[in-house]
């Protein structure tokens, strides 16, 4: 695959995982937030708590067991760490969320996988 496909099939999940959330009673206030330290691809809150959520898709079911690892968290969440005091600022509940998108599949929502 391409770099500009494979940019494509990420834009097209992370925006079926927005929709996806919104149906879940969370409200987006970030896309695509990008640092030079890390990127969050979404990040939405409910209530008081505000979820950092990197989005991964992949063509098919069986890639997405390989789609996520320790280094791209590593980075969500220094990303997060910079981030907290922008989209949290009144002492908010804040967490690391994966959304794994793949087709003819529900999103499947991974909830705080990273724990410092």
């Amino acid at each position: 695959m391409t770099r500009e496909a494979a940019e494509k099939l990420g834009h097209r999940g992370e925006s079926i995982a927005a929709c996806w959330l919104r149906l879940q009673g969370w409200r987006i206030i970030g896309r695509r937030v990008k640092l030079k330290i890390g990127e969050v691809d979404i990040i939405a809150r409910r209530g008081q708590t505000v979820a950092f959520i990197e989005v991964k898709t992949r063509a098919s079911s069986a890639e997405l067991g390989y789609a996520i690892d320790s280094f791209r968290l590593r980075r969500v969440a220094a990303a997060t760490r910079a981030l907290a005091g922008r989209y949290a600022p009144n002492g908010e509940d804040i967490r690391i969320d994966v959304i794994l998108i793949a087709p003819w599949r529900l999103p499947h929502h991974l909830v705080n996988v990273w724990q410092e």
